[in-house]
């Protein structure tokens, strides 16, 4: 009989309970899987929405969460006045109930603004111009609100008809209903407020000039701030509080599988008290001993972790499938969450051996008369 056999079989001595803290260590890796996974999926999508409009700075006043708060439109005029400062575009971006969707990024943009052109019409047209109440959606956005080209939308107490489908080649926007900044500002009471001043660099600015520029916006908008896109998402607060959140509520999680796989371990210490007496008894070390517990809490800690992780990859894909979800995010599930998922899971398993393998060290062969 192999070492790695009697680690199998101390396991196999009791299915049942083996099962249920495996179900247990599953809960936590899935719930790992799933809430970082789509934390880290929304921010990815962001980032690639800023990407494919081709945005180099953004100007915002992030204090206000995941979506910053509104300020003054005005201010554009004098940030395209700054030193490399090639382009700039306003934008009022709202998540709103729609209909029967709970949740949908509403993006209202400057007519003949940047942020217009890697729109691909999929069907139908573009609004005439930057003062007609109509609306296009985002292919997912049509999906998800099950509409088509002449029906209507209702946003807010106003209902705007669609005129068009577009592929936006980013999931944020293809999930969202995009119309005129002036049209949004009426439809939801924010006249002449925006809040996101995108900016486009002029060719070949330096590190140190993109840094002046932040600086220059900050005098002239104390209670914003200019960052370059790529460090949009890792500054915000509102992602920073979603990420937080995320593994907070996944430690949770894990350490009732902690607890879950300790009491099994001590468990079966104390049923194989004889048998580990008579191991002991026959030649085997005290540290043998330890390393046959801790095996057999990691063993228990890697299964759970592969049956977490396949809960969490088949859990997280039925959420997207909701029409509340769908089209509001793409969960990151990269190779890298889910070794660290599993990896976790060993971990957790190596953690909550410690002191049953100890407790199994401290047995000695008399023990077993006493059996």
């Amino acid at each position: 009989m192999t070492f790695f056999t009697v680690v199998v079989r101390g396991l196999l001595r009791r299915p049942v309970r083996t099962g249920l803290t495996l179900v247990g260590i599953s809960i936590g890796i899935a719930a790992v899987v799933a809430l970082v996974g789509m934390a880290s999926g929304y921010e990815k999508g962001i980032g690639k929405q800023l990407d494919v409009i081709g945005i180099d700075v953004v100007v915002s006043n992030m204090s206000g969460g995941i979506l910053p708060k509104v300020y003054e439109a005005s201010l554009q005029e004098r940030i395209a006045k700054l030193p490399h400062v090639a382009d700039t575009t306003a934008i009022l971006m709202q998540m709103l109930s729609i209909e029967d969707a709970p949740m949908m990024m509403v993006s209202g943009r400057q007519w003949g603004g940047f942020a217009w052109e890697k729109l691909k019409l999929i069907e139908g047209r573009m609004p005439r111009d930057g003062t007609e109440k109509a609306v296009v959606l985002g292919r997912l956005a049509a999906e998800v609100l099950k509409k088509k080209i002449g029906d209507k939308v209702q946003i807010e107490a106003d209902e705007l008809p669609v005129v068009g489908i577009v592929d936006g080649q980013a999931l944020v926007e293809n999930g969202a209903i995009i119309l005129s900044l002036p049209v949004l500002q009426e439809v939801t009471g924010n006249e002449g407020k925006v809040n996101f001043i995108d900016i486009r660099l002029t060719p070949k600015s330096t590190k140190e000039e993109v840094t002046r520029l932040c600086e220059q916006v900050k005098e002239i908008f104390p209670a914003g701030r200019a960052m370059v896109a790529s460090e949009v998402v890792g500054t915000s607060q509102g992602f920073r509080i979603a990420r937080a959140m995320s593994w907070s509520t996944s430690i949770l999680a894990i350490v009732v599988g902690v607890l879950g796989v300790m009491n099994t371990m001590m468990m079966t210490v104390f049923e194989r008290t004889q048998e580990i007496c008579v191991l002991l008894a026959i030649g085997w070390k005290r540290s043998r001993i330890v390393r046959m517990v801790l095996w057999e809490s990691a063993l228990l800690g890697f299964l759970g972790g592969l049956c977490g992780v396949a809960i969490g990859v088949v859990g997280v894909k039925l959420l997207t499938t909701l029409p509340s979800i769908r089209g509001m995010l793409e969960p990151d599930l990269n190779p890298r969450l889910l070794g660290t998922a599993v990896g976790i899971a060993v971990v957790v398993g190596l953690v909550s051996g410690l002191y049953p393998a100890w407790r199994s060290s401290r047995l000695t062969p008399s023990h077993a008369l006493h059996g």
